[in-house]
């Protein structure tokens, strides 16, 4: 398993707050913890603190995806899921969830919201042509190759 180094600077609001951590040896997702106390409404989202910026090395981003416990008990979910974090972002990290529950969600300062999964990025590199190759698809997307 490799591990790549990612520079952490907590914010004076993150103080005692736990830092991303694996919680098995087997864990893609790190946990990232809320930095701050808030309830999210059904049908609402919020950008929640964590406390923390980082310097993520180049050819790395990291992804935000949901908590499948929240998602599955409590409809909390990541709205732009995965939401990417780029390497060259030095802001405070921020949790954007959205409450597809029917009852209020509340979180407070200490919880895990989100876990956070280093990728390696690969860049496109785009060429006009004329004609696509022909493919047993074509097409049709949406739905067609069936249910």
């Amino acid at each position: 398993m490799t591990e790549v180094p990612v520079r952490v600077k907590r914010l004076p609001h993150g103080g005692g707050l736990d830092l991303p951590t694996y919680e098995t040896d087997g864990a893609a997702g790190m946990d990232v913890v809320s930095a701050e106390t808030v309830t999210i409404a059904p049908g609402s989202r919020h950008a929640v603190a964590t406390g923390f910026a980082m310097a993520i090395p180049a050819g790395y981003e990291i992804q935000v995806r949901p908590r499948s416990g929240l998602a599955l008990k409590h409809g909390i979910s990541v709205p732009n899921t995965p939401g990417t974090i780029d390497s060259d972002y030095r802001g405070e990290v921020k949790v954007l969830l959205i409450n597809h529950g029917d009852a209020p969600f509340a979180i407070e300062r200490g919880d895990r919201v989100a876990q956070l999964v280093i990728a390696p990025v690969t860049r496109a590199s785009f060429v006009e042509v004329e004609e696509l190759g022909d493919t047993a698809r074509g097409t049709g997307g949406f739905g067609s190759t069936g249910v």
